[in-house]
Parts: C-alpha cells; sequence; structure tokens
C-alpha cells in the first residue's frame, strides 16, 4: 500500500479543481460528518485550531444565498480583511489575468461584456448552485499566524472533499458580506476570510471543463543544500 500513496496522492491534489456548477443532490449527512471530521485533522500552531466552521445547508442555504444577492444588488459591503487590487505584483497579476481568461472563454463572455460578468458575479452569490456552503472565519484578533491556520484548515477540507467524492469551490467574494453572513446565520466573533461551496459536479456543464496551469517548480521553489 505504501508505495501506492504517491500516485494516490498525485491523483487527489491534481485531480481537485475549483468547480462551477453543481448539481441540487445534498451530499449525506453521514459524509458531511466524516469529511470535517477529517479536516479536523489539519495542523495549526501550537495546535490551536483557531478556525470557526460554519455549514450551512437547506432552507438556511437558501436563506443566506437569498441575503447574500441582496447585499451585493445594495452595494452593502462589508469585510474583516482588507482587499484591494494592488495586493498583486504584476506576476500574479499575470497568473490572475490567464486564469479569469480560461474562466470567461469557457462561459462564452467576452472581454469586455462588463454586465455579464457582473451578473456571473451575482450568480456565484448563489454558490454556483450548490446545496452547500462552508464559511471559515479566523479569530477575531485577525492575527496573520493564526489566520494561516485557517488557510492550512481549508486545504486540508477541500483534499477530504475531494476524497470523497465531493466537489467544491473556495469563494472569497462571499467574504465581502462578512456582516450579511453573521446576521444571517446568528454569528457571534471571528472574521470571515472565505466561504467554500461544495457539492456533487455538474458533469454536463461546461465550466466544469476548464484548467489552469501552474508555474513551473522552478520559478516558486528554491532548493538549498
Amino acid at each position: 500500500m505504501a508505495s501506492e500513496l504517491p500516485d494516490l496522492a498525485e491523483q487527489l491534489i491534481r485531480g481537485r479543481r475549483a468547480t462551477r456548477a453543481f448539481l441540487p443532490d445534498p451530499v449525506p449527512d453521514e459524509t458531511l460528518r466524516a469529511v470535517f471530521d477529517l479536516a479536523g485533522a489539519a495542523p495549526s500552531n501550537a495546535n490551536a485550531q483557531p478556525w470557526q466552521v460554519e455549514v450551512v445547508s437547506g432552507s438556511a442555504r437558501d436563506k443566506l444565498a437569498e441575503a447574500l444577492v441582496a447585499a451585493h444588488r445594495a452595494d452593502r459591503r462589508t469585510v474583516d480583511f482588507p482587499y484591494s487590487e494592488d495586493i498583486y505584483s504584476p506576476v500574479h497579476q499575470r497568473r490572475r489575468s490567464a486564469a479569469g481568461t480560461a474562466l470567461y472563454r469557457a462561459l462564452g463572455i467576452g472581454r469586455d461584456a462588463a454586465d455579464l460578468r457582473a451578473d456571473y458575479d451575482a450568480q456565484s452569490l448563489s454558490f454556483y448552485g450548490a446545496p452547500h456552503v462552508a464559511l471559515l472565519f479566523a479569530p477575531e484578533s485577525g492575527n496573520p499566524r493564526l489566520t494561516a491556520d485557517v488557510g492550512m484548515y481549508a486545504q486540508t477540507l477541500l483534499l477530504a472533499l475531494a476524497a470523497y467524492g465531493v466537489a467544491s469551490c473556495p469563494q472569497a467574494l462571499l467574504s465581502f458580506y462578512a456582516d450579511t453572513v453573521r446576521e444571517t446565520l446568528g454569528v457571534s466573533g471571528g472574521k470571515l476570510l472565505f466561504g467554500i461551496s461544495f457539492g456533487y459536479a455538474d458533469p454536463a456543464a461546461a465550466i466544469n471543463t476548464i484548467t489552469v496551469g501552474r508555474e513551473p517548480l522552478e520559478e516558486t521553489t528554491r532548493f538549498h543544500r
């Protein structure tokens, strides 16, 4: 079995991708509990496990989607972690642009179709049709090290979902309406980092066929000896 692990890891990690069209079928409760229990094995500084996770399904999911779309239309943005386009360096912008081009090409949306792009953003606030969404909160302090722990939890969760055959999509846009999320779910404390929509992928959706590249190892990693 040990000799198969590298191949299995390759399949799991490289096979995981952001899914943006889902079937309405809910994930069974026993699978949900198994996935989130497994994700809890993620590493953290001094084993602090500082993540707060809100998993939303059913009527609560529908209510949250309606509230997010309404907040978007009213331009009621509230962010716990400040965001600006200038956080990206030129090389980061190049990678973002390539990914965006692939996404909008699959959707048939042209580069200059700003209205259609905005409409698609609004649709994403309904979780791309996914029957579930997990909202990930960092500690109220916003300490960078503890917030990084939530990132490690998130990657573990994404891989756990993939291992159980559940598709997912991390969505930073959900965190742009942090107060709406808190008010709708009755959540107090914590800072909303992002959300992860998840369920079973729609195999007929063209948007689920896109792939985005990764930089060569030499561009991101140095080995010191």
